[in-house]
């Protein structure tokens, strides 16, 4: 017999996966590939969108081949969320690379825009700050390097949007063009009051209106995947942007529920249901999934470089044969012995939001070793997360009681006990890690009669792990010290000096 299923794709940062989830929450087929990474210059990050198009059809090709038996009713995406492509509508060609969610370029650009003002008038209206990070101003650089597609975009010849955008538009045949309210939360061009895009944002970054994809339910109908793309004619029933997808595969669908996800970079939400919490600690409001795939809001807290520390320890320095061996490095001694990693490659995020901040080691003596590093670094991702969480609590008057994680590196039991001993609270860490993608399956299966509801797809997956709290409290005092006085060294480094 035929077992109902979703196809989910999860496109991230380094490479896709695709799963095939049956009703029972098992994988009945997986595939996975790395595609290439660009850096034209210092502080740029670039992805080919056409390569990223051809290793996800072929890793989805690859899922639906080992999945027999599934009766698949459904296409879910989700998507490193602030990467942005600009393509001809008719050729689905882009006009340039995908500039990525970690590109530095358009650091002046937003100094710019902050020194004549509208930073609190963005944030208020967008729940963002004026950083490179986000959409908006890569999208007005593209316009800009040629100046034949500012009035290309203007006649509607052109479009543009995140990866999930990109990617409808090739499952289609180009008869999609549209986003969720995760994805479009993370463009500083969309209102979560009216949410909406907002015309005098547009205004401000010179961007045509009829760039813009259309934005539906993050639950609901995207059209339907050509035949000559996977070989199946189904409908793309489920969207959201990686960490509100993940948010949603953990279950936490009410607020006062948060969960990180430990990828390339480190992303803490905490949902705060209907209401919409202004940050006064450095954190973002954006958009999230109810359990009905409709619009929410959560607080959220990015930690550029987690994973990706590893990974250049790994290929930067050939400090690790593989990521999977820094849990052993960790555990193999007794302390830090006072080195810290501020691992800002691209800049600190929350709560300090310093672009020009870069990585930094600190404590540094003739008997430090490659161990010393590697823990640091692992060390780094839960100091971040305690920084991003105290500030959620903070914001919102809420103590938390649990911590779910998820993502590649969560798999580090190491990791995971050190980020419960710092938060000093119980770290949950589900059966299935990949809970992106997860999350994509059960936005799709909610909507495609896979699962009744959001509370039967939970249902259906295995329990986790608990790692509870054990370290003294005056050795967590002292570490975070430590970390405090790496993150200031850092801070005052990027701005000469001065940390205020």
């Amino acid at each position: 017999m035929s077992t109902p299923a979703v196809l989910a794709i999860d496109q991230g940062t380094t490479g896709s996966t695709c799963l095939v989830v049956g009703r029972d929450g098992r994988v009945l087929g997986r595939a996975y590939s790395e595609f290439t990474q660009h850096f034209p210059h210092p502080g740029w990050v670039e992805h080919d969108a056409v390569e990223i198009w051809e290793v996800t059809r072929r890793v989805a090709l690859e899922a639906l081949a080992a999945a027999s038996g599934a009766d698949v009713r459904g296409v879910g995406i989700t998507n490193q969320r602030e990467t942005v492509v600009l393509w001809d509508r008719a050729t689905l060609e882009p006009v340039h690379r995908a500039i990525v969610w970690q590109d530095r370029r358009t650091t002046e650009a937003c100094r710019a825009l902050r020194a004549a003002g509208h930073e609190a008038d963005v944030r208020e209206r967008t729940g963002l700050v004026l950083d490179p990070y986000f959409s908006g101003t890569k999208v007005r650089w593209l316009l800009e390097r040629d100046p034949g597609l500012q009035s290309r975009a203007e006649a509607g010849d052109l479009a543009m949007g995140t990866i999930d955008t990109w990617l409808m538009a090739r499952l289609t045949g180009g008869e999609t063009h549209a986003t969720d309210p995760t994805n479009a939360s993370r463009t500083l061009l969309f209102n979560l009051e009216t949410r909406s895009w907002d015309p005098h944002l547009l205004d401000l970054l010179g961007i045509p209106a009829p760039l813009l994809p259309e934005v539906r339910a993050s639950s609901g109908p995207f059209g339907t995947v050509r035949g000559d793309t996977l070989g199946i004619e189904v409908p793309i029933l489920g969207v959201a942007g990686d960490q509100q997808a993940a948010l949603f595969g953990q279950g936490c669908w009410d607020a006062g529920l948060a969960k990180n996800t430990y990828g390339t970079g480190a992303f803490l939400l905490l949902h705060t249901g209907a209401e919409r919490v202004v940050s006064r600690h450095g954190l973002l409001t954006t958009a999230a999934c109810d359990a009905r795939g409709g619009m929410a809001y959560a607080l959220e807290g990015s930690v550029f470089i987690a994973g990706a520390a590893i990974q250049w320890l790994r290929d930067g320095l050939g400090l690790l044969e593989s990521a999977g061996d820094s849990e052993g490095f960790a555990r193999a001694l007794g302390g830090n012995d006072g080195v810290y990693f501020v691992p800002a490659f691209v800049g600190l995020g929350a709560p300090h939001w310093e672009p020009d901040a870069r990585g930094m080691l600190f404590g540094l003596t003739r008997g430090t070793t490659r161990g010393h590093l590697i823990r640091a670094a692992l060390e780094s991702m839960a100091y971040g997360t305690s920084e991003v969480l105290r500030s959620m609590e903070a914001d919102s008057g809420v103590e938390t009681a649990e911590l779910r994680i998820d993502g590649g590196a969560s798999l580090n039991d190491w990791l995971a006990q050190f980020q419960a001993d710092i938060l000093n609270v119980p770290v949950h860490r589900p059966a299935m890690v990949e809970t992106t993608a997860m999350g994509a399956a059960g936005l799709a299966g909610m909507a495609g009669g896979v699962w009744a509801d959001a509370y039967e797809f939970s249902a259906a997956q295995a329990e986790g792990r608990r790692f509870l709290p054990s370290m003294e409290g005056s050795e967590r005092e002292g570490l975070l010290r430590g970390w405090n006085r790496a993150v200031k060294a850092a801070l005052a480094w990027a701005r000469g000096g001065d940390t205020e």
